[in-house]
């Protein structure tokens, strides 16, 4: 596949998200990428790519385009049910000086992200900036699908929720990922949004090649623990933001225990590393931020429910 983007003037950062069969899905996270959503950001500062990584049907380009003239769709044709190789060509084809990526596009933002992004890149010539990740509902998705919940009950938990009109809501309406169950301060497995100098992440030879599982197995999580430990870049953790996940059926995110593809991804890295994979201990990322009242209670929690 080969990405060409044509943008007059470079951004400072290029937003890459990643969809597969996410029609009901994608318009509420590009709807949180909006200018009428993020705050403190103007619309010529960045660039939106959303990556349909094969759906069927094709993810409409209009309704991309359609949410502001920086907003962009692009086709995968592609057999892989790894998104892996799209993002590395992506990030290799964008104009921002920063990438954002995005690997699961079911996730909805919170709407201080890229004002926060964009002053971790006034602060730290070289930063690995990321968030914590949520699931929508009162429970871990994995769990609470065996209860019930669904597509339907969150489309009235998030219609009653007013989310749109103040994002930070969705602190309300959610719990912690099982990869960053300690809260905000704790040592976490991975990010489901996070940004750094497109330079950095071409040298670094981007997600590795070696995961093709469906949804790119736990690259993401291989990411996090190689740009934490990368010397040249600052990690820094974003206060007070998040990714909150949307259910729509995902390989991991929302498998039950039983037949959970979790053994068989630690397979495939034990194959590209000759070692299994582990949760860093020893991270000491930079904080930058604020806690609104409405994610206090994720500060330093162990609890994943309300």
């Amino acid at each position: 596949m080969t990405f060409v983007f044509s943008k007059p003037q470079a951004p400072l950062l290029s937003v890459i998200v990643v969809f597969y069969q996410m029609a009901r899905e994608a318009p509420r996270t590009l709807f949180s990428l909006g200018g009428a959503y993020q705050s403190n950001i103007e619309y010529q500062d960045y660039e939106v790519i959303a990556l349909d990584h094969g759906s069927n049907p094709p993810l409409s380009p209009k309704m991309v385009e359609g949410f502001g003239p920086n907003f962009f769709c692009r086709r995968v044709e592609t057999d892989s049910s790894s998104p892996v190789e799209a993002i590395n060509e992506a990030v290799a084809a964008a104009h921002g000086k920063h990438v954002l990526i995005n690997i699961d596009g079911a996730r909805i933002l919170s709407p201080g992200i890229l004002a926060a992004f964009a002053n971790a890149t006034r602060l730290f010539e070289s930063a690995f900036v990321h968030t914590i990740g949520f699931h929508l509902g009162h429970g871990l998705q994995n769990e609470t699908m065996l209860e019930g919940y669904n597509q339907a009950v969150e489309d009235q938990l998030l219609n009653q929720s007013g989310w749109m009109d103040d994002g930070y809501r969705l602190f309300d309406i959610s719990v912690l990922n099982a990869s960053c169950s300690g809260g905000f301060f704790s040592d976490i497995a991975e990010s489901n949004c996070y940004g750094l100098p497109r330079s950095v992440f071409l040298q670094m030879g981007g997600l590795h090649p070696g995961f093709r599982a469906p949804g790119g197995g736990i690259c993401n999580l291989d990411f996090y623990n190689r740009a934490m430990r990368e010397p040249s870049l600052v990690g820094v953790r974003l206060l007070g933001e998040g990714s909150f996940h949307q259910f729509h059926g995902g390989v991991a995110s929302n498998a039950p225990a039983p037949g959970h593809p979790w053994e068989s991804f630690q397979a495939e890295y034990e194959e590209i590393y000759h070692r299994r994979w582990a949760r860093l201990s020893d991270q000491d990322p930079v904080y930058l931020g604020r806690i609104c009242p409405r994610a206090r209670r994720f500060i330093l929690s162990m609890d994943r429910a309300r």
